[in-house]
């Protein structure tokens, strides 16, 4: 049985900077790396790009896995706060998470990212602007990297990565085995044994975690789901707010049942995308550092978060519900004018061509209504109405409506404040523990266990 000294689950952004940083202090450790999806390059989704009308079922989703994980493809957003994206403070303190987000900055700026702009919420008119209309903007830095120079940034930690850790792509963990002093990993026909081991397997990796969890006895909570539309309309109308900020988190307090609609991953100058997450059908925004990858439009989602604990618990089967309705009316994903939802009629061809927001994804023109839970679209067209008021033609007729945009998080994982399971050696990290939900969170949680582990070994 080969041995490592440690064992990394999943090459998502916890499991690759759990590496980087293992690999830099002690260049002398054993580590592995065992990651279900490929290596970046060969990261390929054969319906990329195309109007989706299903998924053809691929072994392993490329959007998904692979080194890089969920993220990789992403908009490269690397939100510096504490205010969202996780509660990993809440297990470390605040100002360890803040050190350790910015530390993952200066990483990615050395390795491909140096150049691209670091926005902020301090000292703005902006705040101000959204408190006097029933706003409220969370406080964060933001590095935006861009989905093209993200995807440098992980080639190059790649690539380092590479002479010093063992990478086995392709290659499920099974099962992950107590053993006296340790832990044997079984993949495929083959066991490895390891002193330490990390799971950082992201959210897709979601069932599985509850498998291995249950075999090992570690205690989980049900978490929440956010479910809501993308809203596209000319870079213009948020150009004041993005010029600034580039990303602004705003939350609003619904009047009807207090329900808290919050803005989420605003891409200025972007373009409304698929997302396949292993069969279904959501929606997405990216948007580019290149300026010549640049559109007319800005596009950012509306979501509602929703959590179930009695006598339900499937928070994110009851969203995959609804993404799967949204698939079966329109095919995929489906867009809407936003004066034809408040009229109460569908979007069909004809309108959708003569919109003055022209469309940067080919979704199917239909009716949200039918689609979302009443109480939670009330409360998207409720906001829409509100940012209107700090962003004046927010609620144009012309302005579209992609969904579903669904957002899953993992059940919470019973960890310490080492980010350690009760049985010792193992950590879980990233979004498969609940704990981060974002790309700043995970990499910074993947430090913190790395340089816990290298305290003990030292």
């Amino acid at each position: 049985m080969k041995r490592y000294d440690v064992i990394i689950v999943g090459a998502g952004p916890g499991g690759i900077f759990s590496a980087y940083e293992l690999t830099k202090k002690d260049s002398d450790l054993k580590i592995a790396v065992f990651e279900t999806g490929t290596s970046l390059e060969k990261r390929k989704c054969p319906i990329d790009g195309k109007k989706v009308k299903s998924c053809v079922g691929c072994k392993t989703c490329a959007i998904m896995n692979g080194f890089g994980g969920a993220g990789a493809f992403s908009d490269g957003k690397y939100n510096i706060t504490n205010q969202f994206g996780g509660n990993l403070y809440e297990y470390i303190g605040k100002q360890e998470a803040l050190d350790l987000m910015h530390y993952v900055d200066e990483i990615n700026l050395s390795h491909g990212g140096e150049g691209t702009a670091l926005y902020s919420t301090a000292n703005t008119e902006i705040k101000k602007l959204c408190l006097t209309n029933g706003l409220h903007l969370l406080d964060a830095s933001v590095r935006h990297l861009g989905t093209d120079i993200n995807y440098v940034v992980l080639e190059n930690l790649y690539q380092e990565l590479k002479e010093k850790v063992d990478f086995y792509f392709e290659s499920p963990v099974q099962t992950v085995e107590k053993s006296d002093n340790g832990y044997i990993v079984h993949v495929k026909d083959e066991s490895f044994y390891c002193d330490k081991c990390i799971i950082s397997a992201g959210r897709s990796g979601s069932k599985w975690m509850e498998g291995v969890c249950a075999q090992l006895e570690i205690p989980t909570k049900s978490n929440r789901v956010d479910i809501g539309v993308r809203v596209e309309l000319p870079a213009e109308v948020f150009a004041h707010l993005t010029d600034e900020l580039y990303e602004s988190k705003i939350v609003y307090r619904t009047k009807g049942f207090e329900d808290l609609v919050r803005t989420f991953c605003m891409n200025p100058k972007g373009v409304v995308v698929n997302e396949n997450t292993n069969g279904i059908v959501t929606v997405n925004g990216h948007s580019y550092e290149d300026e010549n990858k640049h559109t007319e439009n800005t596009n950012f989602a509306l979501l509602v978060a929703k959590h179930f604990s009695e006598p339900f618990k499937d928070s994110n089967g009851y969203g995959e519900s609804i993404a799967r309705l949204s698939n079966m009316l329109g095919g995929g994903v489906i867009v809407q004018r936003f004066g034809d939802l408040i009229r109460g009629r569908r979007s069909n061809k004809a309108r959708i061509e003569e919109n003055f927001v022209t469309p940067t994804l080919s979704a199917t023109p239909g009716d949200l209504s039918l689609v979302m839970p009443k109480r939670i679209l009330d409360g998207i067209i409720e906001m829409i109405y509100a940012l209107d008021k700090i962003a004046p033609g927010t609620a144009n007729d012309d302005t579209l409506l992609y969904g579903v945009e669904v957002k899953f998080y993992n059940m919470q994982v019973e960890i310490d404040n080492n980010l350690e399971t009760r049985n010792k050696g193992l950590y879980i990290i990233g979004d498969c523990s609940g704990v981060t939900h974002s790309l700043s969170h995970a990499s910074a949680s993947g430090v913190y266990v790395a340089r816990h582990i290298l305290n003990q070994l030292n």
